[in-house]
């Protein structure tokens, strides 16, 4: 049974518009294959959330989050990879490896679960010999100090949550086939 089928869109495009800033990567870069230290261990590789750093963000930040979502999955809602809430707003970047646990993030931040159903970071797993996948990386811009989140919340009610509050997004988009 192949598992070809149509690309979906941009996730991001399907939103209202907000403004953008600057994402960067020591570990990841926009179309290039992700490195195995951002491929989950079920798929041979290290599990570790790659550096990402970012500037230009827009006045009246409060606070960030970032997030990791495939849109290319092969289910109809996407794979939800990683979700970082209420990052301080002097934060510039986080560190490979981030997303190992609350512990690693800065502040009060938290994550929540992701697909995996693990609060932290969960590598690129895709089926083996599927067509290639985007990973997309996204700093949100927030226009409040904390979204009303806990740690207990879905990907789904803090992305609904975003609708809200995202003034910008900073985006960068590897992909992996396994």
């Amino acid at each position: 049974m192949s598992l070809e089928r149509p690309v979906a869109p941009d996730p991001y495009e399907l939103l209202p518009a907000v403004g953008s800033f600057t994402v960067t990567s020591d570990d990841v870069a926009a179309g290039q294959q992700l490195p195995m230290s951002a491929v989950h261990d079920s798929a041979g590789g290290t599990n570790t959330s790659p550096h990402l750093s970012w500037s230009g963000v827009p006045e009246g930040t409060r606070s960030f989050v970032v997030t990791c979502f495939d849109p290319d999955a092969p289910i109809p809602g996407g794979f939800w990879h990683w979700i970082a809430v209420h990052l301080p707003p002097a934060t510039t970047e986080l560190p490979a490896g981030s997303g190992t646990d609350d512990a690693s993030l800065p502040g009060d931040a938290f994550h929540v679960r992701n697909d995996f159903t693990t609060r932290a970071f969960g590598g690129a797993a895709p089926p083996q010999g599927d067509q290639p996948h985007r990973y997309y990386f996204v700093v949100h811009a927030v226009d409040v100090d904390a979204l009303d989140v806990d740690e207990n919340a879905s990907a789904a009610v803090v992305s609904f949550n975003l609708a809200f509050h995202t003034l910008a997004r900073a985006i960068i988009t590897p992909t992996y086939q396994h």
